[in-house]
């Protein structure tokens, strides 16, 4: 079906996409002779040119004389993917040089990710952006100040509001962060201590991320039927975009679990009322129907999770609290389907379902999972979403593709492969140029990143080139860690990162400082 479909693109005049070549002019890389689909245009077969870190031509000239080609004749050309949410920060801090070039995403052919999502950036955000320049990154990174991380250091960890003092505090961390280059304030309202805000904490910092041209991503305090349930918090962020005169993004957009499936409609009707009446709403979405979190996250109460891990371990003993806390896992375990579609992905019980632990340890499977988590808090793979509500959300125009990459789940080697083989090949839910705009341009747009997401004369070049036969993921939910296939070459910032469908080793990333809007101190 690919090739049918490119085969109907081929021949799309391009020359206006750039200027002629000129004259005498040496390139560093030329690309010759894929389909090229530039993130706004029908595909065309043809070649770009670069200099330094810049596409310097794209067009169908033959006249490009380059130090290097790379032939990708039957391949397919697109902009590097950019990744809108990701927990790869450790990775691109780690000090390792290897694990910095971040191969899971590069064979991939993603050229940057967000990081700091789910209100877990650091506060100091101007550190994070310049740790690229002693520690070097094979792609591109941009940053949000996380939500979360400013609570707790303020706040603590309790349930409770906070004071006149304390709220100017974590309004001026948000507005220093904003003014070192932060994307925008990103919130996890789903996790303790986020969790235990109000609606009106929230706008007071949103205001100042948008004082800023910020954006205010969130995962929303609720995806399934826990609290305020899937549809009111999603009211939630509308009322967050509405107040605080905001852009909001809906982080890895879902309904998750048996009460809540089927919701997409209803969902994707508010949005777009939202939109209508001139909010700017986008979300992004991973291509699986299992989640990835914690085991705390999946099955504790969020009464349960006030004061942290320490006070979560003394109420297990708590005789007079006991039976309510039983009560509570038992229902939020019934919301995710039950102890077999819960996956323990590390730890001493790693690629057993909580049902198998159950079963090990001769416990029922509240008992079990409390047993489990007196150790530790293990990562899970949770299967809760439907195909009907992932694909429904997939077709919307302002859903991009991300990851929400985190270890032990696929989602972080095979996102965009997985999307373009399950649903651009083999179930036709969405078109190759879809596929690519929403992975590209689309983010690009959406972010400001100005420069990247399209192929294009004077852009930054950030390129993947791979073969529609065989781009795909292999990772699976037990081998998360295999590399995806298909990608021939990977440039990044003009810098062969993949080449002939091997890593090279060069770290040609950078850090990516949103560019602040009004007054920074």
């Amino acid at each position: 079906m690919i090739s049918r479909r490119i085969s109907l693109l081929v021949g799309i005049a391009a020359l206006s996409l750039g200027a002629a070549p000129k004259p005498h002019q040496i390139y560093d890389v030329v690309i010759l002779g894929g389909t090229v689909y530039t993130g706004s245009d029908e595909a065309f077969v043809g070649n770009i040119g670069i200099v330094g870190d810049k596409i310097m031509y794209v067009g169908t000239s033959n006249d490009l004389p380059a130090k290097r080609i790379v032939d990708a004749k039957g391949m397919i050309v697109a902009p590097g993917f950019i990744d809108p949410h990701t927990h790869m920060g450790p990775e691109l801090a780690s000090n390792d040089p290897k694990t910095r070039l971040i191969p899971a995403f590069l064979m991939q052919g993603v050229t940057t990710a967000f990081i700091g999502n789910d209100g877990g950036g650091s506060p100091d955000v101007g550190k994070v952006l310049a740790s690229a320049q002693t520690k070097p990154v094979g792609i591109n990174y941009a940053a949000y100040i996380g939500f979360g991380a400013v609570r707790e250091q303020v706040m603590g960890a309790g349930d409770r509001a906070p004071n006149a003092e304390e709220l100017e505090k974590m309004k001026g961390l948000v507005g220093t962060a904003m003014c070192q280059g932060s994307l925008g304030l990103s919130t996890g309202l789903f996790y303790a201590p986020q969790s235990f805000s109000k609606t009106g904490e929230v706008v007071e910092l949103s205001k100042v991320a948008a004082a800023h041209g910020g954006v205010y991503d969130s995962h929303i305090r609720d995806e399934s039927s826990y609290t305020v349930g899937l549809a009111g918090a999603i009211e939630e962020v509308l009322t967050i975009a509405r107040e605080a005169r905001i852009p909001a993004h809906i982080a890895h957009i879902k309904a998750l679990g048996v009460d809540v499936q089927g919701q997409a409609p209803k969902i994707i009707a508010m949005i777009e009322a939202a939109q209508a009446s001139g909010l700017t709403i986008t979300a992004d979405q991973y291509p699986w129907s299992a989640s990835g979190t914690s085991l705390v996250a999946s099955l504790m109460p969020l009464w349960a999770q006030d004061g942290g891990r320490p006070a979560l371990l003394k109420r297990f003993d708590d005789a007079a609290q006991r039976e309510k806390l039983r009560a509570g896992i038992t229902e939020n375990l019934r919301k995710r389907g039950g102890a077999e579609k819960l996956l323990i992905v590390e730890g001493k019980y790693l690629n057993r379902t909580l049902a198998d632990v159950a079963k090990e340890r001769n416990e029922d499977p509240v008992t079990a999972a409390i047993s489990v988590i007196r150790i530790a808090d293990p990562g899970v793979v949770s299967f809760n979403q439907s195909e009907g509500d992932i694909t429904a959300f997939m077709k919307m125009p302002w859903v991009m593709t991300g990851s929400d990459a985190s270890g032990g789940h696929p989602r972080v080697f095979g996102s965009f492969a997985r999307k373009y083989a399950k649903y651009v090949v083999a179930e036709n839910v969405i078109t190759l140029r879809q596929f690519i705009e929403r992975s590209t341009s689309l983010t690009a747009d959406t972010f400001g990143l100005t420069g990247r997401g399209r192929i294009k004369q004077g852009n930054f070049a950030d390129i993947v080139v791979f073969d529609p036969k065989t781009y795909a993921s292999q990772a699976t939910y037990e081998q998360p860690k295999l590399l995806a296939s298909g990608v021939r070459t990977v440039v990044v910032n003009g810098v062969l990162a993949v080449d002939n469908g091997t890593m090279t080793g060069k770290a040609a990333g950078r850090a990516l400082a949103h560019k602040p809007t009004g007054v920074c101190k």
